[in-house]
């Protein structure tokens, strides 16, 4: 039960209240004087969502999925140019590298002629390349055959391929590393292919697509790189071709992985050309942000 308060005692009665609280606030504040003050500031921490919050956590319930960005119309784009590439008729469908090896050799040859059609194929048209290693074939083409072979002489064999010097080089450092770390096959990842001289991020995913059959990441080359900027099927516009392979599979479906290189290489070389691409005759003219329509 509380006691009364006089009426004439209100003021007094408060004023002694304020007198006997700012006693313990500066008690209080003389005791905790050594003692650093805790912030009150939250540290700032990188996380996706703030788990714990609300009745669902509590319950079980999954946590909300962020939506994924992807762009817009892309399966009727793909769709369409799957159809336009329904023939196979493009050069990389009749001389590409998975048209360069010997299909009836070892499986650890086949996986050698691969990688070294791959090396040679580096900025280099199809049909050089398949002329290229149709006369390494006829020679025999081996791990030994080449480590055996003189420079001038495999020189004088892949010629005109691009950078014909520099690749020489590089078969020769590579084949040999194949042959004192590996037995004579080819690493079966991407981190221990990209380590081999003249082997980059494409080269190293087609390899292991091909020689392996395995999907390791999406193999981009010039055509790719070009074609799904001209789509805008990156967020923003990437620079070189390792950009848009990391942008691609950040959203592009995994199942999608293995027939995106061989779709857009072809269409390539056939309607969305580099300079002067054939819009026309595109089944995306109306959707393309690229295409030039007159």
């Amino acid at each position: 039960m509380c006691a009364a308060v006089p009426a004439g005692g209100g003021r007094a009665a408060a004023r002694r209240l304020g007198r006997a609280r700012g006693a313990a606030g500066a008690s209080q504040l003389h005791s905790t004087a050594g003692v650093p003050r805790r912030s009150r500031r939250r540290k700032s921490v990188a996380i996706a969502y703030e788990s714990g919050q609300g009745d669902g956590a509590e319950q079980g319930t999954s946590e909300p999925q962020r939506p994924r960005w992807e762009p817009r119309g892309w399966r009727q784009q793909l769709e369409h140019i799957r159809e336009m590439r329904r023939n196979r008729d493009a050069p990389v469908d009749e001389m590409g590298v998975e048209k360069c090896y010997d299909s009836s050799a070892p499986p650890q040859v086949m996986r050698y002629q691969v990688l070294l059609s791959l090396m040679l194929s580096s900025q280099t048209k199809d049909q050089v390349t398949s002329a290229a290693m149709l006369r390494l074939r006829q020679r025999g083409l081996t791990v030994d055959s080449v480590l055996q072979m003189d420079d001038a002489t495999l020189g004088q064999i892949i010629y005109p391929v691009g950078f014909w010097r520099n690749k020489v080089k590089f078969i020769k450092q590579t084949t040999a590393i194949l042959k004192q770390k590996y037995g004579g096959d080819i690493p079966r990842t991407v981190e221990e292919l990209v380590q081999l001289p003249g082997v980059g991020p494409k080269m190293a995913h087609l390899a292991m697509n091909i020689a392996w059959d395995s999907v390791s990441g999406i193999a981009v080359d010039t055509h790719v790189h070009r074609i799904t900027n001209r789509l805008k099927w990156v967020k923003k516009e990437t620079r070189n071709p390792e950009e848009t392979r990391v942008a691609l599979e950040d959203w592009l479906p995994r199942d999608h992985w293995r027939e995106i290189n061989w779709l857009l290489v072809g269409f390539g070389q056939q309607t969305c050309l580099p300079v002067n691409p054939r819009c026309a005759e595109c089944l995306n003219q109306d959707t393309c942000p690229a295409a030039k329509r007159r």
